[in-house]
């Protein structure tokens, strides 16, 4: 059945909000929402209004699900309560704005960025909005409501938005809300990755796959994905790695080893986010080295400082502050990168419930990224 938008009414049924009074007279949506670890519903919910002069109302006309909200469900991410609408990614077509916006206008097709930016607070200045002291960073289905519903509203929209290359399809921009610029600066930016350098990314799930893509603009000498997943592994090599290693049946150690002379990998990628890719990213790393780690971790992971500080390791973690988001639609506009072989899953926006499924099961499915679209 293609996806039609909720009339204006109270919501009735198994469709029903949990815990929202809807008056008859507010408009309602319907939106994914998180009701605490391991639940959470297709809802109907208010409409968001313009609350403050720097915002814009986005219809959304495409999303998606990232590995960050199955931390979400899984109850790693504490701040993100009973009631929150879930999401940081889409593209859409701005409805409305506030009368400080400037740039982004009615009927302005966007990219939404995971990143909102006040733009004028200390860390926006420095590049850095992810720390956004201003009210931005990652607050969209985090700390307000976000982009896994028929609209959203965007903060300090004309810093928080992009215009829609000429060409691109909304799905291909759509993975340049997150995980490319996530890959990019957090994993391949963070991690100082060099021509010539030896390159482990530990996980070849999307993140892996955009550190990948990342990596291969620097023409390193060897890409290693290592994953558990056969499925994973070859879309690494789809993506551009060049050795990749199923660790369930061979030792990633002992292969960079050997390709290495011993040496290990001059930047390791954590791009999981569990305890054991991580000390896995430190023992592969060479001396004089870099560990990025990208993952979201929802508990403590075993640093052996006493092994690391005598090889001048270079540690680095990061939350994505999108400031690579121009550079990367470019990128994508004159075709040097293809976002298009992430998405392998398309659904409409009121199947929430298989597209959780499809892409919590990766392993079995296949799935990389799945697309949620007004019209799919």
């Amino acid at each position: 059945m293609p996806y039609q938008a909720l009339r204006p009414c109270r919501g009735t049924g198994a469709g029903a909000s949990v815990g929202v009074n809807l008056n008859d007279a507010e408009i309602v949506m319907r939106a994914l929402v998180y009701h605490g670890p391991g639940v959470k519903a297709w809802d109907d919910v208010p409409k968001p209004a313009v609350t403050a002069d720097t915002d814009a109302i986005v219809r959304v006309d495409a999303t998606t699900i990232c590995g960050t909200d199955l931390h979400i469900l899984k109850g790693d991410v504490p701040a993100v309560t009973d009631g929150r609408i879930l999401g940081h990614e889409a593209v859409g077509t701005v409805e409305s704005v506030g009368s400080g916006v400037k740039t982004v206008k009615a009927g302005d097709r966007v990219l939404v960025s995971c990143i909102s930016a006040c733009g004028s607070c200390l860390y926006c200045r420095a590049g850095h909005a992810g720390q956004c002291l201003g009210g931005g960073g990652w607050i969209l289905g985090h700390k307000i409501d976000g982009t896994q519903a028929e609209y959203v509203r965007v903060p300090f929209a004309d810093t928080s938005t992009y215009p829609l290359p000429a060409g691109a399809s909304d799905e291909d921009i759509l993975m340049l809300a997150d995980i490319l610029p996530t890959g990019y600066e957090v994993g391949v930016l963070n991690g100082c990755v060099r021509p010539g350098d030896v390159v482990a990314i530990v996980g070849a799930g999307p993140i892996g796959l955009s550190a990948i893509s990342g990596a291969r603009l620097f023409s390193p000498s060897h890409i290693i994905a290592i994953d558990l997943a056969d499925t994973r592994l070859e879309a690494a090599k789809a993506f551009g790695a060049d050795i990749t290693v199923n660790n369930s049946r061979q030792d990633p150690l002992e292969v960079i080893r050997e390709l290495t002379d011993g040496l290990g990998a001059h930047v390791a990628i954590e791009a999981v986010g569990v305890p054991a890719t991580f000390e896995l990213a430190a023992q592969l790393v060479r001396p004089c080295g870099h560990i990025a780690n990208i993952g979201v971790h929802g508990e403590p992971a075993t640093l052996h400082l006493e092994e690391l500080w005598i090889k001048n390791i270079t540690i680095t973690t990061g939350l994505v502050d999108a400031y690579s988001t121009a550079t990367l639609l470019e990128l994508l506009a004159t075709r040097q990168i293809d976002a298009g072989k992430f998405v392998t899953h398309h659904f409409t926006l009121d199947e929430f419930d298989k597209a959780y499924d499809v892409f919590g099961r990766a392993a079995d499915t296949g799935a990389l990224k799945v697309v949620l679209s007004r019209n799919a």
